[in-house]
């Protein structure tokens, strides 16, 4: 306890460090994921902008991204990172990775909410005059909305775990430093202190989306 006590300074930065990975990747990664799970949707058979090739070759991408363990993944795409973010270790790469992998990830969860919209709704906005882009922004994107923040949510649950690998490529956060101070250290309380953490993030960011998730549905 007491070690805990002398690394309090870098388990605060380390915990930043997490917010920071975990933040910058959501947003990049959901936005990439959102153009990906919204182009699956429309492309699909019956979809408003059918279109088989680009469909198929959409889900080949993606079902190729998707089942690739992300330990494995960070050190896939190093050479990559290298090109985009000028660096294959620390910080900038373990985000570009993460951004990587969740964009994929999030563009399933993307397409399966807007599957779940009514297509009358579509048809009736059709029906009405309206033009694709008004469709997919003003109507497919706001019917889904609610289960969406939920989907999110869990994207970034699910980035705080990922992000503890980030220690393998020379990444910041709790994972890290758990794994530095308190794995090979062997030291309990500094490990249990990052176990902590974690768990409280995990648990405000899905109170937060819970109660963001139902503040849309009853609109």
């Amino acid at each position: 306890m007491d070690r805990l006590v002398e690394l309090q300074p870098l388990f605060w930065q380390s915990t930043l460090e997490t917010l920071y990975i975990v933040g910058i990747t959501l947003a990049f990664g959901g936005v990439g994921g959102l153009v990906i799970g919204v182009a699956l949707y429309v492309t699909r058979r019956g979809g408003i902008l059918a279109n088989a090739p680009v469909s198929v070759g959409l889900n080949l991408l993606v079902n190729f991204f998707r089942p690739i363990p992300f330990v494995i993944f960070i050190g896939a795409v190093q050479p990559l990172a290298r090109l985009v973010v000028g660096i294959g270790i620390g910080n900038k790469a373990i985000i570009f990775a993460l951004s990587l992998a969740a964009a994929f990830g999030i563009s399933r969860i993307v397409e399966q909410n807007l599957v779940g919209v009514d297509p009358g709704v579509v048809e009736a906005a059709r029906a009405m005059g309206a033009g694709r882009p008004r469709i997919i922004f003003g109507v497919l994107i706001p019917e889904a909305l609610g289960p969406l923040v939920l989907g999110y949510t869990f994207v970034f649950v699910a980035l705080v775990d990922m992000s503890a690998i980030a220690g393998v490529i020379g990444g910041g956060g709790l994972g890290n430093f758990a794994l530095v101070y308190g794995y090979r250290q062997f030291n309990p309380a500094v490990t249990w202190g990052a176990v902590v953490a974690i768990v409280v993030i995990v648990q405000v960011a899905q109170f937060a989306g819970n109660l963001l998730a139902r503040k849309v549905l009853r609109r």
